[in-house]
């Protein structure tokens, strides 16, 4: 992955959630009540490109929990994730808060929310040690994130002419399992699923990735492209890919979900140790259960 061309994608303004990481985040919204204790904090972390109706989703699910958002372009997530109560009639709404809270590096939380984020991502495993410092104590993480079989067609179609990749490589949920217990979490949970869109021409597919991201192999074109270029690969899209039953060009997304738990720490033997104060106060707190 390209890191420079990562950190530009990652600074951009994002106006809109995409439709996929909304269906995402949807269905992942859907496994929370997995768990048998829901969080009474979390951490949204990257709103807008992860999904602003799965936002609001989750605000409903956890009405009681403090909602807190961290994003690189903090100010516009923030604005888009307030929610406006002030024509409210109802009681129970008076005293909700009216957006969430920003997140700063000491913030603690018992769930981080993190939607189709990591593979976009040119330090993962750098950022999954950034998320593991802000989870609380026996709190947990949810992710999700595009898998290796994401654009199988497309890479099919531009390997036959010879091109280089039209995008960088995703990394498999059994890597991300090795990652998060590098990182210091117990008990990941890895599973994937493929969707199957569907799209009328090549130009409507072509206009959904853009949304979706950006080509940030090392291998890609080293230049923009022309036009000519442009309706030779329309067409061979238009040849290459296969079909639905109703005539539609088809395209696979693998998509990863996993979860993962950050344990009580371990303390080294050792002449002398430091620990941090909240991670003493959960050691003695599962000592006493």
């Amino acid at each position: 992955m390209d890191p420079v061309a990562a950190q530009r994608w990652l600074q951009r303004a994002c106006a809109a959630s995409p439709w996929l990481h909304e269906e995402v985040g949807s269905r992942m919204a859907d496994r929370l009540p997995w768990f048998r204790e829901q969080p009474s904090s979390w951490l949204h972390w990257e709103p807008v490109s992860g999904g602003l109706d799965v936002h609001r989703k989750l605000r409903g699910m956890l009405p009681e929990a403090a909602c807190h958002v961290m994003a690189r372009r903090l100010p516009e997530a923030l604005a888009a994730t307030r929610e406006n109560t002030a024509r409210s009639w109802n009681p129970l709404q008076w005293g909700r808060a009216a957006g969430p809270a920003a997140a700063t590096a000491d913030t603690r939380v018992r769930m981080l929310w993190a939607n189709m984020a990591l593979h976009m991502e040119p330090q993962p495993q750098t950022l999954l040690a950034r998320w593991h410092q802000q989870i609380e104590t026996d709190g947990f993480l949810m992710f999700s994130c595009l898998g290796p079989d994401s654009l199988k067609e497309l890479r099919a179609v531009y390997s036959a002419h010879r091109w280089p990749l039209p995008a960088h490589p995703f990394t498999d949920m059994h890597d991300w399992g090795d990652m998060l217990v590098h990182a210091g979490f117990a008990e990941p949970v890895m599973d994937m699923e493929r969707i199957t869109l569907s799209y009328s021409s090549a130009a409507a597919l072509l206009a959904e990735l853009r949304g979706l991201g950006r080509n940030l192999s090392d291998d890609r074109f080293g230049a923009c492209r022309s036009r000519h270029w442009h309706r030779g690969l329309c067409a061979a899209i238009e040849s290459g890919l296969p079909r639905s039953p109703d005539g539609r060009l088809a395209l696979t997304f693998e998509i990863i979900y996993g979860h993962a738990f950050k344990p009580a720490p371990r303390l080294p033997l050792a002449a002398s140790t430091s620990l941090a104060v909240d991670d003493m106060r959960a050691m003695l707190r599962a000592g006493r259960r």
